[in-house]
């Protein structure tokens, strides 16, 4: 079994995605618009353009989104992507990227049960929660 986080978004499901590629290093394997597929009819034409579906592949795990229709999106509250990393200088690369236009809400420190953990919400509204175990 594997769990995997789906997001969606208000529309930026498309540049949330790109900037996560770049920002941890992992693969875009699918960019859906709703043109062209089956749910085509449920959103407005001026929304034809936005994401129905994206799965970008990093290491052994998938991070997967969409756009919600008009009118349905809510802000995430109550959890938080949590990523798991043993290189430091990785840690603070990706922590302070995925903070850029967003909200530090623990910066990354050194903490009893690993070397840095802090926590954030991205530029996108995407909360994560970044891990070091060790430095490598």
């Amino acid at each position: 079994m594997q769990v995997n986080p789906y997001l969606f978004f208000n529309g930026q499901c498309e540049e949330a995605f790109k900037f996560y590629e770049r920002s941890l290093g992992g693969k875009l394997d699918a960019m859906l618009t709703f043109v062209g597929s089956p749910s085509e009819g449920e959103v407005p034409p001026e929304w034809g353009h936005k994401i129905m579906h994206a799965h970008l592949t990093l290491g052994n795990w998938t991070l997967m989104g969409s756009d919600c229709p008009p009118g349905q999106y809510e802000a995430p509250k109550g959890f938080s992507v949590s990523l798991q990393l043993n290189d430091l200088a990785e840690t603070e690369r990706i922590f302070h990227t995925l903070a850029e236009g967003g909200t530090i809400q623990m910066p990354l420190q050194e903490t009893f049960w690993v070397v840095r953990f802090g926590m954030l919400v991205d530029r996108f509204g995407t909360p994560w929660m970044i891990n070091c175990d060790q430095a490598a």
